[in-house]
């Protein structure tokens, strides 16, 4: 590789960026010569040399004033399951970067993904090529604790958890959760101190409860960083200088999206993108700028409006003169909306007994909102102006009165633990009164009422609810205009017939001229390693008690004959309970269920009984779908219990299902079938990982064959040898 640096505010000429690719390409090829384990496969190497091609064009940086427009390139990549796709991404992309003097982001679907290739994959290639790099892991603020917060919780609990119990969006702990909570506290400050814990979420033997966790992580919101007196002993700025000089940064969707303008990560202009797990990005932007907020239990208002001026009289700040009228009008215009959703929606709520869930048909207003939300929006703003003024009050004092920064910086966290539920309101009443422009998408918009708790005030709780429909449009704004060079990779974005359509689309790419997109067969041999059995029951879905029955005794047939790791899928927690509870005593010893053990440890016991030559089967949910890594006899046998279809009360994907019919469209088609058939192919793709693995798969729903949608889906599978429920031979035989 040549040691030479291009300047990162120009572009390369074809003839240079061929010439670049080809050194990426070459330093790939090297890799894989040296050996270390690695074997070539020709669909790695295709890829490689597209991610070549494509980083080797793009232009990082602004072209020249007057001159020409710079290149912009981004390749959508579907490897197909064994391609070894993180190698074929990883070495040409920091071939390019470091011969050009930029950056390589790499976003991944989770924090587990990152982890992998910062713990594994990157690890090995530092060690393996010629020129040295350096590699970090970026995660978001609220991954590590804050030593601030957890401070002022062991000294005062009763202050720093002031305002929870009337969070309509947190289920309020009991006095022995409480008292748990604050144990575990103490513990977590002692590993602290003792050097036991590196003050990670990550690095915990177990999950907390949310809400213990929630105490005490980190946010921007009461984060006054360098003036925090802490900050030198601080985790989160601590890992962030680990940030500067790597060469390559593992990042997730969810932060990269987060951070767009923020300068929390590299400029996307000024560095190079790869997107690995791409599929997940459309879900992630849709979570991403969604927004909630209760509209009962508002006492958080009057704590934050005397939190504001007592903060004010400390740093002699007037910007707050009119937070008592802001924060009165505030509370009334929230307490007026929830009584017009108690006043039209209460009475099926007391018939119901249960959570009930309204949505607005079309994101339409209804009659009487539009004035109470327009005065909430309106108080919203003027508090949130308020806060930010008395913010940068805070920080100047801080400045200047070193030796009161931490009585300081303690107000400033205070007014931070509540301002993300200011700013979440504002949000969500500007988006409840959103009213889009012809032709436009509207916005998801819903209520949800819950009834009155055994023991509590006797009110109805009401959280409001607002978010996009149309991933690509989010995407197309905010994300692609600031990148020029990206590939996006996953083992499924394409449809049946090998068309990207659907994806891209989702992606926000449709149509774009700069992209291109190229297939990258597996290198397996599915129709010799793998059989799809066509295990149709003849229960119609449609019928759901009466299908579910008829796959539990299914199940029931098929399970004893399980000799090595299975993996059961279920579209239906409560099927899948439904189902475990009918076991009998013998098979259930066999069975491992999601959530009864930390996943961690549950895929664990998997290993050890597969380990020792026992039967072990694996029931999951959808988070068991894809991501799971279950090479050889771990999953001999996959049994699919129902196509994975999205969940039908998902109010985002009924809002959008809405439009496309007001629009003369079929969301059924256009939607709902493409992003099962990609579930579908991820479900799938548990079962083979490695050239050497072989695997039955079962699928017991019969509109895989029966339908049209059904057997659309079936082409876009790899080619498994197919069998008919009548001809497959005995489970133990296979």
């Amino acid at each position: 590789m040549r040691l030479n640096r291009r300047a990162v505010t120009h572009y390369e000429p074809m003839d240079e960026a061929q010439a670049l690719a080809q050194e990426a390409l070459a330093e790939f090829d090297g890799l894989i010569a040296r050996g270390q384990g690695l074997k070539v496969r020709p669909g790695q190497r295709a890829m490689a040399a597209c991610v070549a091609e494509t980083l080797a064009q793009a232009s990082v940086g602004g072209a020249e004033e007057d001159g020409p427009t710079p290149p912009r390139r981004l390749a959508v990549v579907e490897a197909g399951t064994g391609v070894g796709k993180s190698l074929a991404y990883l070495v040409p992309a920091i071939a390019v970067a470091l011969q050009r003097g930029t950056r390589v982001v790499v976003s991944t679907a989770t924090v587990a993904l990152q982890e992998q290739l910062v713990r594994q994959d990157l690890p090995a290639l530092a060690a393996q090529l010629p020129t040295p790099f350096r590699y970090a892991l970026a995660k978001g603020r609220g991954r590590y604790v804050c030593r601030l917060k957890l401070e002022r919780w062991l000294a005062d609990p009763e202050e720093a958890g002031d305002g929870e119990a009337d969070d309509d969006l947190l289920a309020p702990l009991s006095a022995e959760r409480e008292a748990q909570r604050l144990a575990w506290l103490h513990a977590r400050a002692a590993d602290l101190a003792h050097g036991r814990w590196d003050g990670e979420l990550d690095s915990l033997p177990q999950p907390p409860e949310p809400a213990w966790w929630a105490a005490v992580a980190a946010d921007a919101a009461s984060c006054s960083a360098r003036h925090c007196p802490l900050y030198g002993e601080c985790v989160y700025f601590e890992r962030r200088k680990e940030l500067v000089g790597a060469q390559v940064l593992v990042v997730n969707h969810d932060l990269l999206l987060a951070t767009l303008g923020t300068r929390q990560l590299p400029e996307l202009d000024q560095c190079l993108l790869v997107l690995d797990e791409a599929h997940h990005l459309p879900a992630t932007a849709l979570a991403q700028w969604a927004s909630r907020a209760g509209l009962t239990r508002l006492a958080w208002i009057d704590q934050l409006a005397s939190r504001m001026l007592r903060t004010a009289l400390e740093v002699e700040c007037d910007a707050v003169a009119d937070v008592p009228d802001a924060a009165a009008r505030l509370r009334a215009a929230l307490q007026e909306l929830a009584r017009l959703a108690v006043q039209t929606w209460g009475g099926a709520l007391r018939h119901r007994g249960e959570p009930l869930r309204v949505r607005w048909p079309l994101g339409r207003v209804p009659p009487g909102w539009a004035e109470p939300l327009r005065q909430a929006a309106e108080a919203a703003d003027a508090l949130l102006a308020a806060l930010r003024a008395l913010g940068a009050a805070l920080r100047g004092a801080m400045r200047k009165q070193p030796e009161e920064a931490r009585r300081l910086a303690q107000l400033y966290a205070q007014l931070g633990t509540l301002a993300p539920r200011l700013e979440a309101t504002s949000d969500t009443v500007r988006g409840l009164a959103h009213e889009p422009q012809p032709g436009q998408p509207p916005l998801a918009k819903w209520l949800t009422l819950t009834p009155p708790a055994a023991g509590g005030d006797g009110s109805v709780r009401v959280v409001a609810h607002a978010s996009p429909i149309q991933p690509g449009a989010l995407l197309r704004a905010r994300l692609w205009p600031q990148v020029r060079g990206a590939v996006l990779t996953s083992a499924t974005l394409t449809g049946a017939g090998g068309r990207f359509d659907f994806f891209l689309r989702e992606v926000g790419l449709a149509d774009d001229p700069d992209v291109t997109t190229r297939v990258v067969e597996s290198p397996f041999d599915h129709a010799r390693q793998g059989e799809l059995v066509l295990a149709g029951v003849t229960a119609d879905p449609r019928d759901l008690p009466a299908y579910q029955q008829a796959v539990q005794q299914a199940l029931l047939r098929d399970l004893p004959g399980v000799r090595q790791g299975a993996l059961v899928l279920f579209t239906s927690r409560a099927h899948l309970r439904q189902v475990a509870q009918a076991l009998p005593p013998e098979l259930r010893e066999r069975v491992l269920v999601q959530g009864e053990l930390p996943r961690a440890q549950l895929l664990q016991r998997h290993r050890e009984r597969v380990g020792a030559g026992q039967p072990s089967i694996l029931f999951g949910l959808q988070s068991f779908g894809e991501g799971l890594d279950l090479p050889g006899a771990l999953c001999a046998d996959l049994f699919i219990t129902k196509l994975p279809f999205a969940p039908p009360d998902d109010p985002v994907g009924e809002a959008r299902a809405e439009w496309l019919r007001a629009s003369g469209r079929d969301p059924f088609l256009e939607l709902v079938v493409p992003a099962t058939a990609l579930r579908l192919q991820q479900w799938v793709g548990r079962a083979l990982r490695s050239e050497d693995d072989r695997a039955r798969i079962v699928c017991y729903d019969p509109r895989l064959t029966a339908t049209g949608y059904g057997r659309m889906m079936l082409a876009g599978l790899p080619p498994f040898r197919r069998v008919p429920a009548a001809q497959a031979a005995p489970l133990e035989a296979a």
